[in-house]
C-alpha cells in the first residue's frame, strides 16, 4: 500500500481506487497492535483503533445497503429504536469479547462488498433520503449513488485520520512507518491474523 492512491483512468476507476486506498489505511494503522492496545482510548477522545475499524465496517454496511437497494429504500429494520440506538452507540467501541483480528476480518469482508458495488452500481441511480432519521436532511429527497460513494470515501478518510492520532498516542507509530512495515510483512509472505 503506497502512501498515495494509484493513478486513475476514469470516474468509476477513481471511485474504486480511492475507496480501496482509504480502506487499506485501517490495516496499516492496526498493524502490530495487541487487542488491548486496539481497545485502548489513550487520547482526549473516547475513540480506539478497534472501535474505529468497527465503525468503518458498520458505516460502509449501512450506506452500501442503500446503494444496493437504490432506487428503493433498504428493508426497514424491524427492531425497536432503543435496540438500534444501542447498537449504533456500540459500533464505536471495541468490546472486551471482540478481537482486532475478528474486527479486521469483518472489515475486509465489508470492503469487498463495498468495492463490488462501487464497480457495478448505476452511479446516477437515486438513493432515497430516509425521512425518519433525525440527522438526515428533510429538504433532500434523494442522493445519487455517486454521492453516497463519495460520502463513504470521505467518512473512511476522516476516521482513518482519527485512527492515526489514536495509534500515535498508543505507541508513537506513524502512518508512513506502519505502511512500510505492513508492506514488508506482506512481501515476506506472512498471513495476516484476520485471514487465519
Amino acid at each position: 500500500m503506497p502512501a498515495l492512491a494509484p493513478p486513475v483512468t476514469d470516474e468509476r476507476n477513481a471511485l474504486r481506487e480511492f475507496m480501496a486506498f482509504h480502506q487499506s489505511a485501517y490495516f496499516a494503522v492496526s498493524y502490530g497492535l495487541t487487542d488491548e492496545q486496539a481497545r485502548s482510548t489513550p487520547s482526549a477522545s473516547a475513540l480506539s483503533v478497534g472501535g474505529l475499524v468497527k465503525h468503518a465496517t458498520a458505516m460502509q454496511r449501512n450506506w452500501m445497503a442503500r446503494v444496493a437497494a437504490a432506487p428503493e429504500l433498504p428493508p426497514k429494520d424491524p427492531r425497536p429504536f432503543d435496540q438500534i440506538a444501542k447498537e449504533f452507540g456500540d459500533q464505536h467501541v471495541m468490546r472486551p469479547d471482540e478481537t482486532l483480528a475478528g474486527l479486521l476480518k469483518a472489515f475486509e469482508a465489508q470492503n469487498a462488498e463495498t468495492l463490488r458495488l462501487v464497480e457495478t452500481a448505476d452511479l446516477d441511480a437515486a438513493v432515497p433520503v430516509p425521512q425518519d432519521i433525525p440527522w438526515f436532511p428533510k429538504n433532500q429527497k434523494a442522493w445519487s449513488v455517486r454521492w453516497v460513494i463519495l460520502h463513504v470515501i470521505n467518512e473512511l478518510a476522516r476516521h482513518a485520520g482519527h485512527a492515526d492520532i489514536v495509534r500515535e498516542t498508543v505507541d508513537g507509530a506513524t502512518m508512513y512507518e506502519l505502511i512500510a512495515a505492513l508492506e514488508n510483512w506482506q512481501i515476506e509472505g506472512w498471513v495476516q491474523p484476520w485471514k487465519k
